[in-house]
């Protein structure tokens, strides 16, 4: 049976079967997601997020961050605080904002679980190469809308699918920890939801801001 999308809740139908796993697509919002019977457990996911090569010394892996802190670091006044959403064993973004005088703190569920960082408000959100791993996107986008104060900006990376005849072949399918991919309009219909102002400085990079208060 189609399950119901994990963002918006709408209907779905079989996108594709590669014989080891089943992906649906949104009927409502484009998202396609890989069935929850084929997630990884968390033990698994932990490993191989371990594989990932996000070094923060790694003048490669910085300058790729960099296409998103740069424009969101433009819309920020100096001295804002924000939290590194999804951090990975190895905080990279938040380093990178630190050194530009920005108050970050980190949070990640396996690796940085401060349960405290989610109790604040910040005036910016970073989220980088996270919400292809969320097995419920909806419930943590609204976690993050509510940690984002009025006015503030939330900047995200992610893949997006442009090609669904590529999606098969698709390197980014790969990844057994992905398991949420978003089509130019998924992500609309994200910003439309929160009713978040959007832009796109590059591809995949994605800022969202919050409206500031009345």
């Amino acid at each position: 049976m189609p399950e119901s999308c994990p963002l918006c809740g709408a209907a779905s139908r079989p996108f594709l079967d590669d014989g080891r796993r089943r992906y649906l697509r949104c009927l409502d919002c484009s998202l396609s997601f890989l069935s929850a019977h084929a997630h990884p457990a968390p033990d698994a996911a932990r490993a191989r997020y371990l594989l990932h090569r996000n070094d923060p010394a790694d003048a490669g892996y910085r300058a790729w961050l960099e296409r998103l802190l740069t424009p969101l670091s433009e819309r920020l006044r100096p001295g804002a605080a924000g939290l590194d959403f999804g951090c990975g064993p190895g905080p990279a973004a938040s380093s990178l904002m630190r050194a530009r005088g920005f108050a970050v703190r980190d949070y990640d569920p396996l690796f940085e679980p401060d349960a405290a960082a989610l109790d604040a408000r910040y005036d910016f959100i970073v989220c980088t190469e996270v919400l292809e791993h969320l097995a419920r996107p909806d419930e943590v986008l609204r976690r993050l809308d509510s940690l984002l104060a009025p006015g503030g900006v939330l900047g995200a990376t992610t893949g997006i699918l442009e090609d669904d005849s590529a999606f098969r072949s698709w390197w980014y399918r790969q990844d057994p920890t992905h398991v949420a991919f978003y089509r130019p309009e998924t992500v609309a219909w994200i910003a439309r939801r929160f009713g978040w102002g959007l832009d796109s400085p590059g591809p995949g990079i994605f800022l969202f801001s919050k409206p500031p208060a009345p």
